[in-house]
């Protein structure tokens, strides 16, 4: 007595994406050729698919193929299945490549905000499950975040000091003098005026640098304010209450302030932003934050 074996079929993610395919054509000839096989070997799959369903999935004359509605339901949990198929092998990789968790980006406060935005998109683009954290912080904080690891890359403002970090030019950034609207530069004694300036504690080597500039100008300015902030900065300027040493990009950010500058004819009074990174450095996304950033910079420079 001979014994009949039945083939079992196991639905298999092949399985899934032949329906699919078939599905979307609505012809079994044109399925296959997407699927660079032949007709019958795909008709067998799919009738192999039906029959472990227990259900007839399309309706086959010799004129067209029709989804049955038991097919119509099926085509959509297939739809969301290899979706999330294909969400969980991105994750996947992503985690492999160390470029899900988290980024933590450094910044000082004269940073262009728009530009940071069109970096933060573009990133979101590329690493669709990276956390991006911004810390809007001085260039000493961002030096010592970046040696103890608490941050992955800094915008910051040159010199930095240490072996332990990678230093890439962005721009050199003259300083202007700036004041409100109704000030005429040339009638005014420098030595009289007030002065707004960043908080010696928070930005040192900036604060310096203001004194500096100014003393090379011939005069010692008078600092009644300061602040940690250069948005701060130029409101307070531009309702009146001193002038300020600014890079002159910074001016470029906040076209809605009344505000005038003049131009500082010492080359010395320039200071140059840079990008810092630390040298054992692994994460992924470190390269393609660099280059973003380097691009967006020479665009807003451009402008």
């Amino acid at each position: 007595m001979s014994r009949i074996h039945t083939k079992k079929v196991s639905m298999e993610i092949r399985h899934l994406i032949y329906f699919k395919t078939v599905a979307e054509e609505l012809h079994f000839g044109r399925a296959a050729e997407r699927l660079f096989m032949s007709q019958p070997p795909l008709s067998r799959q799919i009738k192999d698919l039906e029959d472990e369903l227990g259900v007839i999935l399309f309706f086959r004359t010799n004129k067209r193929v029709e989804l049955t509605e038991a097919g119509k339901y099926f085509l959509e949990e297939v739809v969301e299945i290899l979706q999330n198929i294909e969400h969980s092998k991105t994750i996947t990789k992503q985690i492999h490549n160390n470029i899900s968790g988290e980024f933590k980006l450094g910044y000082i406060s004269s940073t262009p905000k728009k530009m940071l935005a069109t970096v933060l998109k573009h990133i979101q683009q590329k690493f669709p499950y990276l956390r991006v954290s911004l810390f809007e912080t001085s260039t000493h904080k961002q030096k010592l975040g970046l040696e103890n690891g608490k941050l992955d890359l800094g915008i910051m403002r040159s010199p930095i000091y240490s072996s332990e970090l990678l230093t890439t030019p962005l721009f050199e950034d003259p300083m202007v003098i700036v004041g409100p609207t109704q000030i005429v530069f040339s009638d005014i004694n420098f030595f009289n005026e007030s002065f707004i300036s960043f908080n010696q504690k928070y930005a040192s080597e900036y604060h310096r640098h203001v004194i500096n500039t100014c003393n090379r100008m011939g005069f010692e300015p008078k600092i009644v304010h300061q602040s940690n902030s250069i948005s701060s900065i130029l409101e307070l300027v531009s309702q009146g209450l001193g002038l300020a040493v600014v890079p002159a990009s910074s001016i470029k950010q906040y076209p809605h302030l009344k505000l005038k500058t003049m131009k500082i004819e010492d080359i010395d009074s320039k200071t140059e932003i840079i990008l810092v990174s630390n040298r054992k450095s692994k994460n992924s996304a470190l390269g393609e934050f660099m280059d973003c950033i380097q691009k967006e910079y020479r665009k807003f420079n451009a402008s």
